[in-house]
């Protein structure tokens, strides 16, 4: 820019300030003002008449079913609770249309009085409104598509609850982990301290065995050391013991000195079964009679080969 176009652009200035500080300047003097047409309403009664005629049908009011009614009388309380609604309204110079509470209680009265009023005239004409405990009312969808509905709820159902019982499973193999490594902490833990205890035992620093008390395993439950008992019992009873089986039936020192199972009596002879002592030697059927010894092997082959030849 010049010289000559600043100075020109600073004077143009100087003036327009002249001229806005004695009033010279006004709208529209600069910037043109479109001026605003006021929209002209035509309010034709006589063609809206003529518009209602044309599209009313003349049919029942049991076919159209329309009404006009006033609002419904209030109930005490909402009367009450509309008073203290108005009155907090009116302090903070609120309007009517922009009390929502009000607005919501009108629709309602209103549809109550329509309610009402139509439920009258349609037992005035013999209309039923309620339907009959019997009625039967084919579905909009058919029972095929229901099925399917159906099916798919109790399939997702039925994945919510897999989902469900995984992530319990997962969490309690966490747990059980966290169970055992926290065990096997201690176990190593315990066993160290007694390690250490027995090293000190060993060194002469400690005198007592009072640790290997302290560290006996706690006893179970009674009902669990019961069952286990009872479990121990059975198997013991049925397998035997365990550990080495032979030479158990063996006499002792001590079980030849020991009397106390030894019942003289059993063998009396007044206990013994009679005829029990020469048995063998009394043929069968006779009594009193000889015994007859059993000959020897050579005449026993020797007879045999008479009775052959």
């Amino acid at each position: 820019m010049s010289s000559s176009e600043y100075n020109s652009t600073d004077e143009s200035d100087i003036e327009l300030q002249d001229a806005f500080a004695k009033g010279l300047l006004k709208p529209g003097l600069n910037v043109p003002v479109v001026e605003q047409e006021k929209k002209v309403y035509a309010n034709d009664v006589k063609t809206l008449k003529q518009k209602l005629l044309d599209i009313k049908n003349n049919m029942n009011w049991f076919e159209r079913l329309d009404l006009v009614s006033k609002p419904a009388p209030l109930a005490p309380e909402i009367a009450v609770q509309l008073e203290e609604q108005e009155a907090l309204n009116h302090s903070s110079n609120k309007s009517v249309a922009m009390n929502e509470f009000k607005r919501e209680t009108n629709f309602h009265r209103q549809a109550q009085a329509a309610v009402l009023e139509g439920l009258a005239r349609l037992k005035a004409l013999g209309v039923l409104t309620k339907r009959p405990e019997d009625y039967f009312a084919e579905m909009a969808k058919s029972d095929s598509h229901m099925q399917k509905v159906r099916a798919m709820l109790v399939k997702k159902q039925a994945e919510t609850e897999h989902i469900e019982k995984v992530r319990k499973i997962r969490q309690q193999r966490k747990m059980s982990k966290k169970l055992q490594k926290e065990g096997k902490l201690k176990k190593q833990n315990e066993k160290k301290e007694m390690l250490d205890e027995v090293k000190k035992f060993r060194k002469g620093i400690r005198k007592d065995l009072d640790f290997l008390e302290n560290k006996k395993p706690q006893n179970k439950s009674k009902s669990g050391q019961t069952r286990s008992l009872m479990k121990r019992q059975y198997k013991d009873s049925k397998f035997g013991h365990g550990g080495k089986k032979r030479g158990l039936k063996l006499n002792t020192k001590e079980s030849s000195a020991n009397m106390d199972d030894y019942r003289p009596s059993f063998n009396n002879s007044k206990m013994m079964r009679p005829g029990r002592k020469n048995a063998k030697a009394m043929r069968p059927g006779k009594k009193n009679s000889k015994v007859i010894p059993r000959p020897g092997k050579n005449k026993r082959v020797k007879s045999k080969s008479q009775r052959k030849g």
